[in-house]
C-alpha cells in the first residue's frame, strides 16, 4: 500500500486522538490519577500519529533528499519511545480502574514496571546499537532483531491486563468491562495486523478507536457527576464502594449529613438546594480530593479516605466536628449549621452497599447539635436498615399477623371486646413488635398496607360470626395517623369494611393521643365523616403525650384509654393515684367512657373499682394471642 494510505491511517488516528483530548480537558475530567492516565495514552497517540505522518511523508523522500534522514530517523526512535510505553500505561489504567492499584506493594510494582523499563532501555540505546531498527543502505525500513522484545513486552502487559479484569470482574460495571474489553480486542487486532504486513500501519488508528471507546464508556462521567456541585452522585459511591467491597480494600468512609440546612433558605431567602454544597465545598475539598467527595441528597456528603496512615476517618470526623462548631460565611452572612458525623471503616465495620445506604439515608435524631457518630453507635441504624427489609418481606410473603387482646367490663368482669395487634414474623430477625416496627413502616411509606392487611383480617374474622358468638361487642384497630390525613381515606376505609359486609360498629379505631394533637381541626374532620359512617373511635395511650384537653376536646372520641404508666403510677405514690383519680373524674365529667391499659395484678383491679372505669385490659387478663388462641379463649369466657 501507498505512503498516501499510511498517511491517511496516521491522520485519522491524530484527530480521533485529538478529538478525545479536547473533550476531556472541556469536560473537566483531569483530577483522578485514572483520567491522567488516560491522558497520557492519548498523548503517545498523537505523537505518534505525528510522527507517523512525518515518516510517511519523508520516507519516499530519503533516497533524493539525504538531508530527511534525521528528521526521519528522530521520528522513528519518538515512535518506539512513546509507544513502548502505552501498554505499560494501560495495564496501570486497568489497575487503577479495577480498583486493585491500591492493594499493590512497592515490590510488586517494581516487578511490573520491569519490562517497560527494559524495552525503553533498549530503545533508548538504539541510534548506536540498531537493536530495534534501522534503514539499511537503500534507505529502507529494516526491524532489528529486539524488536520482538517490545511486541513481548507488550503482551506481557495485555495478558496481566486481562488477569487484572478477571480477578476484578464483579468489582467493574459493565459498561467498563465492554470498554476495557473492547480496547483488548481493537488493539490486538491492529497490533497483529501490523506486525504480520509492515505495509499496514492500523496499529495507531486501533489504539485511537480503544481509546476512544475507554472515553466514551469510562471516562465520560456524566451519569456519576452532579452538573451544578462537581461531587460524584450516589449511583458513584454504589459503584465505587462496591469496587472497594469486592477487592477487599480497606478505606475509611466519613458520612456527614447537615441537620439544619433549611436555615440557608431562611437566611439567603433562596429556594436553590445547591447552596450548600456551595458552601462547604471548599472545605471538604481541603480535606480530601474532588473525586473521593460524594452528594447523595442536597444535605449529605460522605468522603471516602484511602491513605488510613496520613489520614483516617476519625481524625477527618473530628476535623469536621470541630470546623461545624462555627459559622460558615456566605455573601457576608454568618451561617451555622449542625451536622450529624459518621465515621466507619469499610470491610471491618461496613461490609456492604445496603447498610451504607441506610446509614447514609438515616433520619437526624437531634437536629440543633454537631456530634460525631462512630462504629459502635451505628448499629441502631443498621439494624433499621435490617428492620425496613423485614417489613417488605413481611409484606411480601405473608409474614405478619394480627394478635387479640381482649377488654372486659368492669362491671362483672364480663368480656367486652378485644383490639387487634400487628405481630411480624420474620425468618432472619424472629418476632418483631409494633413498638420497633410501625414508627420505621410510617417512615418507609409502608404503613398504609400494614393497616390495610390489620383491618381486613379484622373484618375477614367478624365476618365470620365467630366474635359475636361470644359475647365481642367490638375490635379496636390502630390507625396511623399519616394514613388518615391522606385524601380519600375515608372512602377508601369505608370500601374495605363493606367489602366484607360488616356492622361498622363493630369496629373501634385508635388513634395515639400524641400523634392525634398534631392537627386537630384536618383529622377531626376524619373522624366526624367515620363515625357518621357508623365507626367508633377511641384515644389510645392517655397519658403520655401533651395537650392532653384539647385532643379529647377537639376529636369524638366514644373512648379514652389510659395508659398504663397511669396505673403503675398510682400503686407507687400518693400523688400518683391523685394523678389518675382525677384523670378518670375529668373524662367521666366529659361523658367519655374509660378504659384502663396494663391491668396486671388483683391489686390493681380493686383500686379500678374504687374509681369507677368502664373497661379493663391486661396480662391479668390475658396477653395479645393469635386468632385461634383468642377464639378459644372467648369460649371458655362464655
Amino acid at each position: 500500500m501507498g505512503n498516501d494510505f499510511h498517511f491517511a491511517c496516521f491522520f485519522a488516528a491524530f484527530v480521533i486522538s485529538v478529538t478525545c483530548m479536547v473533550f476531556t480537558f472541556t469536560n473537566k475530567r483531569t483530577d483522578k490519577l485514572q483520567n491522567k492516565l488516560y491522558i497520557w495514552m492519548l498523548i503517545i497517540v498523537v505523537c505518534n500519529s505525528f510522527s507517523g505522518m512525518i515518516i510517511a511523508i519523508g520516507e519516499p523522500m530519503l533516497p533524493i533528499v539525504r538531508s530527511a534522514m534525521p528528521v526521519v530517523l528522530f521520528a522513528q526512535f519518538t515512535y518506539f519511545v512513546l509507544h513502548a510505553a502505552l501498554c505499560p500505561l494501560f495495564f496501570l489504567y486497568v489497575s487503577i480502574v479495577s480498583g486493585l492499584a491500591y492493594k499493590q506493594t512497592h515490590l510488586q510494582r517494581a516487578i511490573c514496571s520491569l519490562p517497560f523499563f527494559v524495552t525503553e532501555i533498549m530503545t533508548i540505546m538504539n541510534p548506536h546499537f540498531r537493536w530495534i531498527f534501522y534503514y539499511n543502505s537503500n534507505y529502507e525500513f529494516t526491524r532489528g532483531k529486539a524488536e520482538i522484545g517490545i511486541y513481548l513486552a507488550a503482551a506481557l502487559y495485555f495478558l496481566m491486563s486481562i488477569l487484572l479484569l478477571w480477578f476484578s470482574w464483579k468489582a467493574i460495571n459493565l459498561r467498563r468491562r465492554f470498554a476495557i474489553v473492547y480496547f483488548f480486542v481493537i488493539v490486538v487486532a491492529g497490533v497483529i495486523i501490523q506486525f504480520l504486513d509492515q505495509n499496514v500501519k492500523g496499529e495507531l488508528f486501533a489504539e485511537a478507536l480503544a481509546l476512544m471507546g475507554l472515553m466514551l464508556a469510562v471516562e465520560m462521567e456524566d451519569d456519576l457527576v452532579d452538573v451544578n456541585t462537581g461531587f460524584y452522585n450516589r449511583k458513584a459511591l454504589r459503584m465505587d464502594v462496591n469496587n472497594y467491597l469486592v477487592n477487599k480494600t480497606k478505606v475509611d468512609l466519613v458520612c456527614l449529613k447537615v441537620s439544619n440546612a433549611d436555615i440557608i433558605q431562611k437566611v439567603t431567602g433562596s429556594a436553590n438546594v445547591d447552596l450548600l454544597a456551595e458552601i462547604v465545598s471548599g472545605y471538604l475539598k481541603s480535606i480530601v480530593p474532588r473525586f473521593h467527595i460524594y452528594q447523595t441528597n442536597p444535605e449529605t456528603f460522605v468522603l471516602v479516605i484511602l491513605d488510613r496512615k496520613r489520614l483516617n476517618g476519625d481524625d477527618v470526623a473530628q476535623m469536621l466536628e470541630d470546623r461545624f462548631k462555627q459559622t460558615w460565611e456566605f455573601k457576608g452572612m454568618d451561617i451555622l449549621l449542625n451536622a450529624e458525623i459518621m465515621s466507619v471503616k469499610l470491610s471491618d465495620e461496613l461490609t456492604n452497599t445496603v447498610d451504607l445506604f441506610y446509614m447514609v439515608d438515616s433520619v437526624v435524631n437531634d437536629k440543633t447539635t454537631t456530634k460525631i457518630l462512630y462504629s459502635k453507635d451505628l448499629d441502631h441504624i443498621l439494624r433499621r436498615g435490617e428492620m425496613e427489609n423485614a417489613i417488605a418481606r413481611g409484606l411480601d410473603e405473608n409474614g405478619f399477623e394480627v394478635y387479640y387482646q381482649p377488654t372486659f367490663h368492669l362491671n362483672g368482669l364480663k368480656l367486652h371486646g378485644a383490639e387487634a395487634l400487628v405481630r411480624l414474623n420474620d425468618p432472619v430477625m424472629g418476632r418483631l413488635f409494633p413498638d420497633e416496627f410501625i414508627p420505621i413502616a410510617e417512615q418507609i411509606g409502608m404503613i398504609e398496607m400494614i393497616d390495610d392487611y390489620v383491618l381486613r383480617q379484622v373484618c375477614e374474622f367478624l365476618q365470620s360470626g365467630v366474635p359475636q358468638k361470644y359475647g365481642i361487642e367490638n375490635i379496636n384497630v390502630n390507625l396511623s395517623v399519616l394514613q388518615c390525613l391522606k385524601p380519600g381515606f375515608v372512602d377508601h376505609i369505608c370500601g374495605i369494611v363493606e367489602e366484607y359486609d360488616v356492622d361498622k360498629k363493630t369496629i373501634n379505631f385508635e388513634i395515639t393521643e400524641s400523634v392525634a394533637a398534631s392537627d386537630y381541626e384536618m383529622l377531626s374532620v376524619v373522624v366526624s365523616d367515620l363515625k357518621k359512617h357508623g365507626f367508633r373511635f377511641a384515644m389510645d395511650d392517655y397519658g403520655t403525650g401533651y395537650s392532653n384537653m384539647q385532643s379529647i376536646f377537639s376529636l369524638d372520641f366514644d373512648i379514652v384509654k389510659i395508659d398504663k404508666s397511669l396505673l403503675w403510677g398510682a400503686e407507687e405514690t400518693e400523688l400518683g393515684r391523685i394523678i389518675l383519680g382525677n384523670s378518670i373524674k375529668m373524662i367521666d365529667q366529659m361523658g367519655r367512657r374509660i378504659l384502663v391499659e396494663g391491668v396486671e395484678t388483683k391489686e390493681q383491679l380493686e383500686m379500678l373499682k374504687e374509681l369507677s372505669v368502664d373497661y379493663l385490659q391486661g396480662f391479668y387478663f390475658s396477653k395479645p394471642i393469635p386468632q385461634n388462641e383468642f377464639i378459644e379463649y372467648i369460649k371458655k369466657e362464655k
